[in-house]
């Protein structure tokens, strides 16, 4: 028993080190784009589906924060998930300047995970993209700290190990496109919730990342918006010059 278990280890961390030879440059001929736009939508919008998926796009948004709070050396110590898709990043460090560049850098970070993701496809990296997802989904159980985030990390982490091992190149850049697309679909739904929280519901303004970064900085919160939209936007640009180089490849 202990022998497979070794040799599984062995075969898993081969197939993660094979995503990192970088492949041939995909021809996506536009009716399979379509339908990988498709399911990236199906993914995204419907409520159905967004009440799943959604939750991994709250999980990329708080690993968000606390890549960028680990980028300015502050003490991450733990994040959670909701069902209801919030969220909440424990982090610890001196000066404003960290936590504010950690708060900003939530919203934003699916639309920008999506576009790297997209990049990769066009680029030939789809495998180490996957390769790398499943590595950081592993190590981002360290730090979740309840039940529900623990099982969107097992979950989402489970599929990323299955296709590395499995999944052959061709299926691995269409899930990867997929997957970019529907985080930068979700990305822009957030950010469309959390403006409503400014405009129409502003009795859940404590739950508002804007609304924190106005507090903790006195910056306006509509400035905090407008700076996560712009991300957002300029990764929806970028990814959308790549899926039309791969169309038009």
């Amino acid at each position: 028993m202990e022998l497979e278990a070794d040799q599984l280890a062995a075969d898993w961390w081969q197939a993660v080190l094979r995503g990192f030879v970088r492949a041939d440059i995909p021809s996506v001929p536009a009716p399979v784009l379509l339908g990988i736009v498709a399911a990236a939508i199906a993914l995204s919008i419907p409520r159905m589906t967004w009440r799943w998926f959604g939750l991994y796009v709250t999980f990329v948004h708080e690993l968000g924060h606390a890549f960028a709070a680990l980028m300015t050396g502050r003490m991450v110590h733990g994040l959670r998930i909701g069902l209801d898709h919030s969220g909440q990043l424990v982090s610890s460090g001196r000066g404003k300047a960290g936590a504010a560049w950690s708060g900003f850098w939530g919203y934003p970070a699916p639309a920008a995970v999506g576009a790297a993701l997209v990049w990769s496809v066009s680029a030939g990296w789809s495998g180490a993209a996957m390769s790398v997802g499943a590595l950081v989904l592993l190590v981002a159980l360290v730090f979740l700290r309840n039940a529900t985030g623990i099982l969107v990390a097992l979950c989402s982490a489970a599929v990323a190990q299955l296709l590395v091992i499995f999944a052959t190149p061709q299926a691995v850049s269409h899930v990867v496109l997929a997957l970019g697309i529907a985080l930068g679909v979700g990305s822009v739904r957030d950010l469309a919730k959390v403006a409503a929280v400014h405009t129409r519901r502003r009795s859940q303004l404590a739950t508002s990342d804007a609304y924190i970064l106005a507090r903790s900085t006195g910056i306006p919160s509509f400035l905090w918006l407008t700076g996560f939209a712009a991300v957002i936007a300029g990764c929806a640009v970028f990814s959308g010059s790549q899926l039309w180089g791969m169309a038009a490849a």
